[in-house]
Parts: structure tokens; sequence; C-alpha cells
């Protein structure tokens, strides 16, 4: 029993000295640690008789929970004065003026493409994704683009191997091709994101956006198509009418393929969509080629559909009067400051934008 006393004399009288928290740890660490006086204490009571057995496991607890509830308390109170010690050091002054802040804006890129969202979303169209890196399978051959074409070239593809087998898509057709060879018709996806072609001026940039529509079923047709874009170009730039035309193209991934102009005037130097006199080019688009239906095991006698390809960099210039496309990738926040959208206040030109 005397070791018991010993041990509370020495520990009791230690603790109650001014010491630091790494002090108490160290002793905290002695007596409760694995081979700690207290934890050696408790391996003793099996050799102990019965008769004191008892006594002495009372005793030792008791001794124990003392010990524990100083230790605690001199921890608390090193750090109850650490706090205070620090908030009489780093006093904030409430009567300064606060800190000022610029809250961001939407950029009209993306602005556009949750425009562009909403309104397929609304006819039935869900969004695909796939990656910027595609394969040379994915990104032309899959397309019906024979290995003579101008797109396959170095000077307007960015390849990223000598085998020319990697690459950055220049269009996001491949998304197509990616979702039909995953699933079964029928297919109607839109598919935004990030192309790139070997091009940079006033009206064309090394990376830009673009967004592709498919629909892929039983017994779709050119007249399909037309009631699909007319209604998308309606919505995106709110105009009642729209005066539209389909010119004769070709792409090596539909057939037939068509050019889609629209009608516009000039009102006080700006671009006004709508009924006017002049004729404007936003987007390419046809009926899938029977061989890329093939490609992506589809059976074209049974299965048709339409697709299309929009820019979306030029969409955004049209309907926010932005005349230089570079303008997008320059990081110029004055520039932003003017064109983007405040984050809390996205106008609701349409159904279903939300921001």
């Amino acid at each position: 029993m005397s070791d018991l006393k010993k041990i509370k004399d020495n520990f009791f009288s230690k603790l109650n000295q001014n010491l630091g928290l790494s002090e108490i740890n160290q002793i905290k660490s002695d007596l409760f640690g694995k081979n700690g006086l207290i934890s050696s204490q408790f391996k003793k009571i099996g050799s102990i008789n019965e008769s004191e057995r008892k006594k002495f496991a009372s005793e030792l607890n008791i001794l124990k929970d003392e010990l524990q509830d100083l230790i605690d308390s001199k921890i608390n109170d090193i750090k109850k004065d650490e706090i205070n010690r620090k908030l009489e050091k780093e006093k904030i002054d409430v009567t300064l003026p606060e800190r000022s802040f610029v809250r961001g804006k939407i950029h009209p890129v993306s602005q556009t493409i949750d425009e562009i969202s909403a309104i397929f979303s609304e006819i039935g169209f869900s969004i695909e994704e796939g990656p910027d890196i595609e394969n040379e399978y994915n990104n032309f051959t899959a397309l019906n683009t024979p290995d003579n074409h101008p797109a396959r070239d170095m000077h307007d593809t960015f390849y990223l191997d000598k085998k020319k087998e990697k690459l950055l898509r220049t269009h996001t057709s491949p998304v197509q091709i990616r979702t039909m060879l995953k699933d079964n018709p029928p297919f109607k996806i839109i598919a935004p994101g990030r192309t790139y072609r070997s091009d940079s001026d006033q009206t064309h940039s090394p990376m830009f956006h673009q967004v592709e529509g498919l629909h892929i079923d039983k017994n779709i047709n050119m007249g399909d198509l037309k009631g699909c874009l007319n209604y998308f170009i309606k919505e995106f730039f709110e105009v009642e009418k729209i005066k539209m035309r389909f010119r004769p193209s070709h792409f090596p991934f539909t057939e037939p393929s068509a050019e889609v102009d629209i009608g516009y005037e000039i009102k006080d130097g700006k671009i006004v969509i709508g009924e006017g006199d002049k004729w404007l080019e936003i987007l390419g688009c046809g009926m899938v080629h029977p061989k890329v239906l093939k490609n992506v095991n589809v059976d074209p006698l049974k299965y048709q559909g339409y697709a299309f390809g929009i820019g979306i960099d030029r969409l955004a210039m049209l309907k926010y009067g932005i005349n230089d496309l570079r303008s997008f990738f320059e990081c110029d926040y004055r520039w932003l400051s003017h064109f983007g959208f405040d984050p809390l206040d996205v106008p609701t030109n349409y159904r279903g934008l939300s921001r």
C-alpha cells in the first residue's frame, strides 16, 4: 500500500508546480503509458492476496481518477491561458473599414452553354460529354473522314504523337461515336465542349467551344432537323419569327449536308437577328451518313437521324455584341466585368435558366 502513497505524494507534488504542456504530457505518459506506474500497479492486482485485493483495487482506482482529473485540469488551464494571451495580442479593431472584395462574373461562354443546354433539354435532348484528347478513329475514321481529307493535315489538327493516333479533338462529334458505341438507339443528345484547331485570327481561336447535336431514331427526316433548329434559334435569340434557309454543303459524316443561314439586318450599327434582308451562316448540319451508323453498329436500314454542329463562341458574339473571338481567352478582368454575368442576377431570358 505504501507504493500507492508514494506515487500520490510524488506526482501530486510535481503537478502542483508551474509546468508546461510538454512536461504535463510526460507525467501523463509516466503514469498511464504502457509501462507507466499506474498501469504497472493494475498488473499487480492478480498477484495480491484475495483478502487485500478488493481494497487495493479500490484505492488504485481512486488514485487513478484523482491523477487523471488533476492532469486534465492542468492541461485545460494551460490551453485557456494560451487562448487569453492570443486574444490580448490579436485584438481586432471592429471600427476599421471592411476589406474590399470583388464578386466574380459568369463568363459569356459559360452563360451561353447553360442557355443552349436548357433550350435543348426542353425538347428532350440529354447532355453527353467526352475527353478533349481523342483517338484518330473516333475523331476521323468513324465519322467517315477519308485519309486525304484536309482536316487530317498537321496544319489544321494538333497531334500528340508521331503516329497521329492521339490528338486534341477538332470537333465534339467524337462524343456521338462514343455515345452510340456504348448504347443502343434511339439517341437524342447534345455534346457541348472545348475543341481545338490550328487557327487564330479575329474570328478563329486555337481553342474554341462547340455543341454537337444528334437525334437517331426510326423515321427521322430533314423536316425534323429543320423544326428542331428553327425552335432553338428563336428561343436563343429571343425572337418570335426567324428567317432561315438550308444551303447545300458537304460534310463527310452527313448526307445530305447543309449550312444553315438566318436572316438579319443592321440597326444602329448592331446586328439584329430576325427578318432582315441579309443572310448569316451560323451552323452546319445534315442527315447522319449511313457509313457512320455502320461504324457504330447501328443498322442504317432501320434507323436514321440528323446531326448538327454549332460554334458556341460565335453564338455568344452574335447575341451579346462581342466583336473579337480572342477576347474570350485573354483573361482581361475589365472585359469580363463588362460582358460577364452577375451570378446573383443572371438574365432569365428563357425557360429553365438558373444559376
